[in-house]
């Protein structure tokens, strides 16, 4: 059966409109980070940090980046796949990004969002190796939040600690 020129572009549309799809799956996750983060800067800034934590200004483009690659990532694995094991691992890692923003700003529970981000840590790592066996640039664009959720564990531990 030939495709014809109308299926191609109704396929190219529906390519586009999931991207846009993945973009809002991670903007949602933000907003609840953001609405988890909204008035607690002064909060954060009292806390004990350890010397080695960055400035607060920071975090604002450094999560940009990342939701823009973590959404880039999910939609060429979708393009490949569709949505099975590897989109669910995706979706399952932005439920618990969304989720410990909450916990760690809004809630001041640092022990509990450090157990979360633990499960983060490791969701993200399943996503990465799944991206993998799919799509090595979409694993790839990946591996910077990876590194980042690594980071912010240790920062998050390192604050649980030093204010407990």
């Amino acid at each position: 059966m030939e495709t014809t020129r109308s299926d191609r572009r109704t396929g190219t549309a529906r390519t586009w409109w999931m991207l846009l799809a993945f973009g809002a799956a991670v903007t949602v996750a933000a907003a609840i980070g953001g609405l988890g983060v909204s008035g607690t800067s002064d909060e954060y800034a009292a806390l004990r940090q350890p010397a080695w934590a960055p400035p607060s200004w920071l975090f604002g483009p450094v999560w940009t980046l990342l939701y823009a690659m973590i959404a880039v990532a999910g939609w060429l694995v979708w393009r490949r796949v569709g949505f099975g094991p590897a989109v669910w691992a995706w979706v399952v890692q932005l439920v618990l990004n969304a989720i410990w923003t909450p916990l760690f700003f809004g809630a001041g529970r640092y022990g509990l969002a450090f157990a979360e981000i633990v499960l983060m840590w490791l969701a993200i790592a399943v996503t990465v190796v799944t991206f993998w066996r799919i799509s090595r640039p979409a694993a790839a664009l990946m591996v910077p939040y990876w590194a980042w959720v690594t980071f912010a564990a240790a920062l998050n531990f390192s604050i649980w600690q030093l204010n407990s």
